[in-house]
C-alpha cells in the first residue's frame, strides 16, 4: 500500500482550459476507498459534461457506491459510480443519482459558472 494512503486529505488542482483553476481538497474520511483509488489515478485528464450546477466528467477510477448521499452541498466534490466520473457542484443542483462525496472545492467556486460543456480539464496532486 502506498505511503500517500497514511494523508487525510488531498491537496488537488482543477483546471480548464483559458488557464481557470481550483483548488480541492481530497478528505479520506469522507469515503476511503473512493479517495484512495482518484489519488492513485492522479493525474487525469477529461472533457467535461454540465448537469444544472454541476460539471463532471469521466475518469479512469471505477468505484462503486461508499456512503453514497443523494444530497450535497454547494462546493462539493464527489464521484458517480455509475458513470466514473468526477463531480464538481457549483450550484444548489442535486446529483441525478446517489454520489460519494469525496471532498470540497476551497477557492473560490463562482468562476466555475464559466466552464463550458466539452473544455479539457485536468485534476492533479498540488505540493
Amino acid at each position: 500500500m502506498p505511503a500517500f494512503q497514511n494523508l487525510e486529505k488531498y491537496a488537488i488542482s482543477i483546471a480548464f482550459k483559458d488557464h481557470l483553476e481550483v483548488k480541492g481538497e481530497l478528505v479520506r474520511v469522507m469515503a476511503p476507498r473512493t479517495v484512495d483509488a482518484v489519488v492513485s489515478a492522479l493525474p487525469f485528464t477529461s472533457r467535461t459534461s454540465l448537469w444544472k450546477e454541476e460539471i463532471y466528467f469521466v475518469t479512469p477510477v471505477q468505484a462503486g457506491p461508499e456512503k453514497p448521499k443523494q444530497t450535497v452541498k454547494k462546493g462539493d466534490i464527489a464521484f458517480w459510480p455509475p458513470g466514473n466520473a468526477f463531480c464538481i457542484f457549483y450550484g444548489e443542483s442535486q446529483p441525478y443519482s446517489p454520489v460519494n462525496v469525496i471532498g470540497r472545492v476551497t477557492s473560490d467556486i463562482e468562476q466555475l459558472k464559466l466552464v463550458k460543456k466539452g473544455e479539457w480539464v485536468s485534476v492533479s496532486l498540488m505540493g
